[in-house]
């Protein structure tokens, strides 16, 4: 049977790991072939561990164990000229680019007034910033093609309500759905798509960490997710703490796909039905 993009290339930022190596793997088996970006270094105002250039590797690998090409950039999605030069690198190897998916991004988290200069910064930068530099590297060539395509931004419940203490990372995320729904109606006569998925908490590594356990048990130091797995649940109408990667990542293909060829524009949320727009527990001070 043929693959719902079959054929199609898509070029993925962040896809070392979490939701960008699941979208990579979805779109492969569906007959995509892929480009893989990812910084693969530590920024210092992120706790967690970043992705690696194993990490990235072995995206490729899954990739191209599914019968389809994949490349790989380790690039800073904050670095304009290299994106530019990995969106060359990839239409000179794979011919052409289809769908977009701009999703690295990182988190940290404290009440908007103890973030410090370089939390702000560096959210910013990356989370939309670099989305925005991404489309600035690639559309133009799109435009080129001639013949359509799919971008899709992701967002996050963020975008579309507020959490306390992550005012950097909310105001990202409305950033990103603001820009979709600019870039979808200059890019609609083009026949080229944008639209933004907006997941809940995802099992990938950015939020299955000790500190955004700590930021759902009040800033208590050491929780679990056995502490925490009850406050995450109430957020959403269904009963689950957190969604998986390939959930967002279907939604990633049906966008990406001809299935929704008259679709843009659009928030769609992929979150379990998250009821809870008023605060993560404030940590202690």
């Amino acid at each position: 049977m043929v693959g719902r993009v079959e054929g199609k290339v898509a070029l993925i930022t962040g896809a070392a790991r979490g939701q960008g190596r699941s979208h990579a793997v979805r779109l492969a088996e569906e007959g995509a072939d892929i480009i893989a970006v990812d910084l693969c270094r530590q920024i210092a105002s992120v706790d967690y561990a970043l992705a690696t250039e194993d990490d990235l590797a072995e995206t490729a690998r899954l990739v191209e164990g599914l019968g389809r090409r994949a490349i790989t950039r380790r690039v800073d999605v904050r670095d304009g000229e290299a994106l530019q030069a990995a969106v060359a690198d990839g239409i000179a190897e794979m011919g052409r680019i289809d769908i977009v998916s701009p999703g690295a991004g990182i988190l940290s988290s404290a009440p908007t007034w103890e973030l410090t200069q370089e939390q702000w910064d560096d959210l910013i930068a990356v989370n939309l910033t670099g989305v925005w530099q991404t489309l600035r590297a690639v559309v133009p060539a799109m435009l080129a093609q001639g013949q359509g395509g799919s971008i899709v931004l992701t967002g996050s419940a963020s975008s579309l309500i507020g959490f306390a203490n992550l005012a950097h990372y909310g105001a990202a995320k409305h950033g990103v759905l603001g820009l979709m729904k600019v870039l979808a109606l200059e890019l609609a006569p083009h026949f080229i798509r944008v639209n933004t998925v907006c997941p809940g908490a995802v099992e990938t590594p950015m939020v299955a960490n000790s500190g955004t356990y700590e930021l759902f048990a009040g800033g208590r130091a050491g929780a679990t997710f056995e502490d925490v797995v009850g406050a995450m649940t109430n957020m959403n109408a269904m009963p689950i703490p957190w969604i998986d990667p390939v959930d967002v990542s279907n939604a990633v293909l049906y966008l990406a796909s001809d299935e929704s060829r008259y679709v843009t524009g659009v928030a769609l949320p992929v979150d379990a039905g998250n009821i809870w727009p008023h605060k993560i527990p404030h940590a202690a001070t």
